[in-house]
């Protein structure tokens, strides 16, 4: 009998998210409006601290996408981003007619190496079009190197669009990431930390900011008795009734990131005696990471020919679920025809690591699955 299956990230309740809902139904407020999205947002803005100003959205996507809007991003303008990442970093660039330049990866916390990011900014200019915008995305929950990217972007005028849809509970020297841009995005999707089923966050520096961006994301309505509208508006609000879930699950993200980081361990425990994986930690304390995913290398060549698929593969024939890295923008059919700066580092990445089961609900029985495989694997290695 096949085994139950193992998931890379499910959501997991904290039990309290009923009664959340249960009072938008009792308010009969169920869309855009209600003490939810209200509630949510503060505590959203006590846990970020640094003067947040938070703004609910449909998605981190639409986040990402009001962001660049705010920076003032429009067609024919170039926009740095990080090429090892999801898609949804990049694809907001092209819903606004922009061109994407793409950076690759440094290799101790994966994230937009500073050097190719300058390297980017220098020969756009050469070419005469300063880029508009970065985005820097914290990779798996591991923070980018926040005082390299930011000098650089602070040497050329350009701001910093911070993509923390996997960094929510990470930090960097004590302060919250989400907190480092000019903007911050924040995920809430069903695989994230905590998961409002779906659902984003856009995070400001003032209210001002934010109450334009909320303008933007409920169709631009212009303060008006009738529907009147004098700019481009969007349905990207997030609902009271989603809120309310996220207001039960910020009851336990604390736990949820301890959790991540516990399961992380495991897999450093795991792999501490198999020379030929590493998994991928961040680079001191300077960086405390949620571990969102947990991910490793695999080198083939120390290990009799076991490369990332084969594991992958081996894994998938228990029921348990684990991925490839992100692929690369930079490699990907859509974006391939678009400006790239760096080396191998994203692509070598991409070709040995693996992304393993993380989440916070992962039990005993769970983690003794994985070691088997694991074991059995590697037991002639």
């Amino acid at each position: 009998m096949k085994p139950s299956k193992i998931y890379l990230s499910q959501p997991h309740m904290s039990g309290h998210e009923q009664n959340y809902v249960q009072e938008a139904f009792d308010a009969n407020l169920l869309a855009s409006e209600g003490s939810n999205l209200n509630s949510f947002e503060q505590d959203l803005e006590k846990y970020l601290g640094n003067q947040s100003h938070v703004g609910a959205l449909s998605s981190g996507t639409s986040a990402i996408h009001l962001g660049l809007i705010l920076l003032g991003v429009q067609a024919g303008d170039a926009v740095i981003c990080q090429s090892m990442t999801f898609s949804a970093s990049a694809n907001p660039i092209l819903y606004l007619g922009a061109t994407p330049i793409f950076i690759d990866s440094e290799s101790e916390t994966w994230n937009l190496c500073p050097i190719a990011l300058e390297e980017a900014i220098t020969d756009s200019i050469a070419k005469g079009r300063k880029p508009k915008a970065i985005i820097a995305v914290h990779l798996y929950g591991v923070p980018y190197q926040i005082e390299a990217v930011r000098a650089v972007a602070n040497q050329y005028g350009i701001p910093i669009l911070e993509d923390s849809a996997e960094g929510l509970g990470s930090s960097y020297k004590g302060q919250r990431c989400g907190t480092f841009g000019d903007i911050g995005v924040l995920s809430f999707n069903g695989n994230k930390i905590i998961t409002t089923s779906g659902g984003g966050a856009i995070v400001t520096k003032t209210k001002a900011l934010k109450d334009k961006a909320l303008f933007f994301a409920t169709q631009s309505r212009d303060n008006a008795p009738h529907y009147q509208h004098s700019e481009i508006g969007y349905n990207y609000r997030m609902s009271n009734i989603c809120a309310g879930i996220g207001r039960g699950q910020m009851e336990v993200l604390d736990t949820h990131v301890a959790l991540r980081r516990t399961m992380h361990d495991f897999y450093v425990d795991l792999f501490a005696a198999i020379a030929s994986v590493t998994v991928f930690t961040a680079p001191n304390e300077d960086y405390f990471a949620n571990y969102w995913l947990s991910t490793i290398v695999v080198e083939p060549q120390l290990t009799k020919g076991i490369d990332r698929e084969s594991m992958r593969l081996a894994f998938e024939a228990e029921n348990i679920e684990c991925r490839p890295l992100w692929k690369p923008m930079h490699l990907q059919p859509i974006f391939e025809k678009y400006p790239y700066y760096g080396k191998r580092v994203a692509e070598t990445l991409f070709e040995k690591g693996l992304c393993l089961p993380s989440g916070s609900n992962l039990t005993d029985e769970n983690r003794a699955r994985i070691r088997e495989v694991v074991l059995k694997l590697f037991q002639n290695n």
